[in-house]
């Protein structure tokens, strides 16, 4: 998995956000979309996506989209 495929298929996962809003340095839970049903939504895109089990401790520990980038990549 390559940071460009992790930030496209996150960015993915928004319907109201403008797509080139969102980066590495994004604090993805200050995105006036974020919310718990988002975090598991992540969770769900992780696991078919990436076939890897983010947990809310993998997001609650988490505050940029880069930091969530290096969780998941770290359990590849």
């Amino acid at each position: 998995m390559t940071k460009d495929e992790f930030i496209e298929k996150f960015r993915s996962q928004f319907d109201e956000t403008e797509p080139e809003t969102i980066n590495f340095d994004t604090r993805f839970k200050e995105i006036d979309e974020w919310n718990s049903m988002m975090a598991l939504v992540i969770i769900a895109m992780a696991d078919e996506e990436f076939h890897i089990r983010l947990t809310g401790d993998d997001i609650r520990s988490s505050s940029t989209v880069g930091d969530l980038f290096n969780v998941v990549n770290s359990k590849v």
